[in-house]
């Protein structure tokens, strides 16, 4: 199988941080290990791929999609491509052009649908879905949730397969002692705000802060119920800070929320290693879905459990009880429960540690995942759909038959 890869998603090189986010992880991840596949010679894997920071993709993206949809046509007439795999609904939208041509070379074509690259609400673009959805052999949504927007907006159960997102194993190092990953956060960190008590819980959120994350809600509604010694440091930036500083002033809570905006990296690794328990109180709005929940991987590879409202692709990432709790969306008192049963209780939040790295590294490590991703779209080369797999989430056996590179 000779299978082309074409994303827009991709930061520039050695500048991680200009372009960031669930989908953008996703796609480089991807990228890298299908890479490493190829070099292995166990795979012939080529990719056109736009370079881009957030600020400047928009403006970008036009010309890198008509150059993209020229090379396409042109490896289908030189029979240099089986399937052609887009890594979001933005890219697959070459599909509707390309259909007739690719079709007539037999190639096939499949596309990863995240979330909001499917329920954008702009008129124009949905009645723009069910047309892409028409043009691809397989459509690859990331979760459950997701495919169910993808059944809402025309596609065909039969072109459907659930296959989730990953996570780096490598990314971040194997957590250690928490006291001292504390203090190295605080370190790191500086002093704007008092650290929390030593034997207190420190909360976490990552991500960029919009409404439907949460963060505003949470702040408002859980955080003044909480004991003095249960601190939330919140990464990120995004529409929703001024929302949530002002909940912060109204509860006068500025003493034990802090707001740390974007950080690198290394930051955010030792956010996740220092805090007790990761924070995702999503709530529902409409046309606007959280399609997985990269941020819970990190976090689990970090171990640190989450505390996750129940709510669209946050489903298909928390195992209840194993990597953390799903819990009620915007109820106070569900979110104040779980967050309780850890609280003065070192013994259950180093066992509820260990549990959700482990869980973390043999579910979602990006190996299996990309495994499961060659062996969807070798059963799309072969016959056209995926395997049938229904509304089941997990990896497939990893494919004994190799591809030749050239």
């Amino acid at each position: 199988m000779r299978l082309l890869f074409v994303s827009h998603s991709l930061p520039p090189h050695g500048r991680p941080l200009a372009n960031v986010g669930g989908m953008q992880r996703v796609a480089l991840k991807l990228h890298e290990t299908l890479e490493a596949r190829a070099e292995e010679g166990a795979l012939d894997y080529d990719a056109l791929l736009l370079r881009s920071a957030w600020r400047t993709v928009h403006l970008k993206t036009p010309v890198f999609l008509a150059r993209a949809g020229w090379r396409i046509a042109q490896a289908a007439r030189r029979n240099a491509v089986d399937v052609v795999l887009f890594s979001s609904m933005v890219t697959a939208g070459l599909a509707v052009p390309l259909q007739g041509l690719l079709r007539r070379h037999g190639v096939r074509t499949a596309a990863i649908v995240h979330g909001l690259d499917v329920t954008t609400p702009f008129p124009p673009y949905q009645w723009f879905v069910p047309t892409v959805f028409d043009a691809l052999d397989a459509v690859l949504p990331v979760s459950r949730a997701t495919r169910q927007a993808c059944l809402d907006r025309s596609a065909s159960s039969a072109q459907l397969r659930v296959v989730p997102n990953g996570i780096d194993t490598d990314r971040f190092e194997a957590p250690g002692d928490r006291a001292a990953a504390r203090q190295v956060l605080e370190d790191d960190v500086g002093v704007a705000a008092p650290p929390p008590p030593p034997d207190g819980l420190l909360l976490c959120s990552v991500g960029r802060q919009v409404e439907r994350k949460g963060t505003a809600w949470f702040v408002d509604a859980v955080m003044p119920r909480l004991p003095d010694d249960v601190h939330y440091w919140i990464a990120g930036d995004g529409p929703q800070l001024d929302a949530i500083e002002a909940a912060i002033a109204r509860h006068n809570l500025s003493s034990r929320v802090r707001l740390l905006g974007r950080v690198p990296n290394d930051t955010l690794a030792r956010l996740y290693r220092g805090a007790d328990l990761f924070i995702m109180p999503n709530v529902p709005v409409e046309d606007d879905m959280e399609g997985f929940g990269i941020v819970l991987l990190e976090a689990g590879q970090c171990g640190t459990p989450a505390v996750a409202a129940e709510l669209e692709g946050i489903q298909d990432v928390i195992d209840d009880g194993v990597n953390g709790h799903l819990v009620a969306p915007e109820s106070p008192e569900a979110f104040m429960d779980a967050i309780a049963a850890y609280r003065n209780d070192p013994d259950a939040l180093d066992a509820a540690a260990q549990r959700a790295r482990r869980y973390t590294e043999d579910t979602f490590g990006w190996p299996a995942v990309a495994d499961t991703y060659l062996s969807v779209l070798r059963t799309v080369w072969s016959r056209g759909t995926p395997p049938d797999a229904g509304d089941d989430v997990g990896t497939a056996d990893r494919p004994a038959a190799r591809s030749r590179r050239t």
